[in-house]
């Protein structure tokens, strides 16, 4: 079976094995989610998206081991702190909103950050994380934005929802980056690609949320062609 198949399977694999589910990010504390069932996937209008870990583990160990670069492996050590600090401001932020948003994009971000364990643990890579806690970072850049992010996101609510955006335009850029530029093994491709899918449905709801206030977001780290072309599409699910 060549790596070409089972890339193919794997992704149809995906749309079927719940490898991308979709939540509520309502702006309403108080209102439950309504959702729809489509085969195995919940769909709404806002949505947070995760990865089924043990679907994706399974998958995933089926692509081969290839060599890795030096670039790959500090792409894949770096993004997994990059998940991290995502979800862990967003921990923070939903300890001083109470906004269902932060809470429901935290739990994504958890199942984000263990599917790129997963790659660490197959190409026996140490693990940046280990036991460290929330807020707490090796890479000393991504600690310093956890902590400017933080600070900024408790001034207020919509200064939190902003700070929600630039987090995930960040991720964006940074995983467009190594897809561009440092990865060329099918299974770290197939990792990001699903990552930046969930970035863009978690900017757009967390663009949403902005809009229900009345606040129009302006782009911080994307174009503004980039942006607009992200926003004005439909929320993504599947794996392909």
């Amino acid at each position: 079976m060549n790596s070409s198949y089972l890339k193919n399977w794997f992704i149809l694999a995906l749309s079927f094995a719940t490898i991308m589910l979709f939540t509520q990010c309502d702006s309403n504390n108080d209102v439950e989610p309504e959702t729809e069932t489509e085969d195995v996937l919940l769909v709404d209008e806002e949505g947070t998206t995760s990865f089924s870990n043990t679907a994706f583990q399974v998958v995933i160990n089926l692509l081969p081991k290839e060599d890795l670069s030096a670039a790959e492996e500090s792409g894949l050590i770096f993004m997994r702190e990059e998940e991290k600090l995502a979800h862990d401001v967003y921990v923070k932020l939903y300890e001083k909103w109470g906004m269902n948003i932060f809470n429901n994009i935290a739990q994504s971000e958890t199942t984000h950050t263990d599917a790129v364990l997963v790659l660490l643990n197959k190409y026996d890579l140490t693990d940046p994380v280990g036991t460290n806690g929330i807020g707490v970072f090796v890479n000393t850049t991504l600690q310093g934005l956890y902590d400017n992010l933080t600070v900024a996101g408790f001034e207020n609510q919509v200064e939190a929802l902003k700070v929600g955006a630039a987090i995930e335009e960040i991720d964006i850029r940074d995983l467009e980056n190594e897809l561009n530029n440092n990865v060329d093994n099918e299974d770290i491709e197939l990792l990001y690609e699903n990552l930046e899918k969930g970035s863009r449905n978690h900017l757009r709801a967390f663009v949403r949320n902005l809009n229900n206030r009345g606040v129009t977001y302006i782009p911080q780290y994307l174009s503004v062609e980039e942006y607009q072309e992200i926003i004005n599409g439909d929320m993504e699910k599947g794996g392909n």
